[in-house]
């Protein structure tokens, strides 16, 4: 059999348009209702042969990531060696489209990338299943990056029910200038409510999902963590206020933040949103997207 070149995979983001939080658990992790639906902003993994593990970034912010075996994708190389009995001999290289730091699951989405990418060339055969495992060991949005689409996330966000979505849907991301780190995002939520609910998934959301109604979609958006990002990041709301203002059904902090995200009408409304953020001074860029999107998605090995 032909060992191929490199293989090459795409990943999408995510938003999450509801991000229900409980109280802190035990284990310091948080249980969650958290519905993903993954958005057509992507990153692309490339796995090459390689003597030892190495990684390297190019792409807006590929100066924040990681290039040493902290990086989420180098992990999930060594995991998927580790479950084969081989060594995690491969360069991965990482061309990121997706914000970083921003709440939007790059990282997440890389590790995923990586799983798929490696087994490609490896030529591992790892079951669909052993990937969610591994990607649930690897972290808790990792999972929802391999499927794509739309999908609720109990636990700690591990556990994937996939879901129905009717339509497509039109975003505008607001990348912020910094970032936020989700472990202080998650204490400072703690600090202000330290009584949360058992959180539980909105089924009037779960319905504008199925219909492809963005403007019952618009109205049932939610994320716990937005106030929280906001005491840390409060030059967030003037972002918000400012792609409302603009024509937005909706904003809301994607995740832990900063980018923030506005649901629109249809695309020419997602351009003028866009670009009126692009010149309002509150937010480094804007980028428009399309969703759902699909998940992990292998481009070609090159033999």
């Amino acid at each position: 059999m032909t060992v191929p070149r490199s293989v090459t995979v795409r990943v999408p983001a995510k938003v999450n348009v509801q991000l229900a939080v409980g109280a802190a658990r035990a284990d310091g992790f948080h249980d969650l209702a958290n519905v993903f639906l993954a958005v057509g902003l992507y990153d692309e993994v490339t796995a090459t042969p390689a003597d030892a593990l190495r990684i390297t970034c190019e792409g807006p912010g590929a100066d924040q990531v990681p290039l040493d075996r902290t990086n989420l994708a180098a992990r999930a190389a060594e995991a998927l060696a580790a479950r084969h009995g081989r060594r995690a001999d491969v360069h991965l290289h990482i061309a990121k489209d997706i914000p970083v730091a921003g709440g939007m699951a790059g990282g997440s989405a890389d590790a995923a990338g990586a799983l798929l990418a490696c087994d490609a060339l490896w030529g591992t055969g790892t079951t669909c299943a052993e990937l969610l495992d591994l990607c649930a060991e690897l972290g808790s949005d990792v999972p929802f990056s391999l499927v794509g689409g739309a999908a609720l996330g109990t636990g700690r966000g591990e556990r994937l029910t996939e879901l129905a979505v009717g339509g497509t849907f039109h975003w505008v991301f607001a990348v912020a200038d910094g970032g936020l780190s989700t472990p202080a995002v998650y204490r400072e939520f703690d600090r202000l409510t330290p009584d949360a609910p058992a959180p539980e998934a909105s089924e009037p959301l779960l319905a504008a999902l199925r219909t492809g109604d963005a403007t019952a979609l618009a109205a049932t958006l939610a994320n716990d963590l937005q106030p929280a990002a906001l005491s840390l990041f409060p030059s967030l709301a003037d972002t918000l206020a400012t792609g409302t203002a603009a024509g937005a059904l909706a904003a809301l902090v994607s995740g832990s933040g900063p980018t923030t995200a506005f649901l629109t009408k249809d695309a020419e409304a997602a351009a003028h949103v866009a670009e009126t953020l692009r010149t309002s001074g509150t937010c480094r860029t804007a980028r428009v997207a399309e969703a759902p999107a699909p998940g992990a998605t292998v481009l070609g090995p090159r033999a």
